[in-house]
């Protein structure tokens, strides 16, 4: 059965580090998997944020 060149690098590439994957699972479990949004606190703190004005770089001296 034909293989691209990917897929045995892949494959190779698995065989040589049993422990990739789990390695892969724990970085995107670091930066991409989020906990669910507790809707109370997020209202809470938008409602404690102080409004920006129109126009940042101006400021009533």
């Amino acid at each position: 059965m034909y293989q691209s060149d990917i897929t045995q690098f892949l494959n190779q590439l698995k065989t040589q580090k049993p422990q990739l994957e789990e390695e892969q699972r724990r970085g995107r479990s670091l930066l991409w998997d989020k906990q669910p949004i507790d809707l109370e606190e997020r209202a809470e703190q938008q409602s404690s944020r102080v409004q920006q004005t129109p126009y940042v770089y101006y400021q009533n001296f």
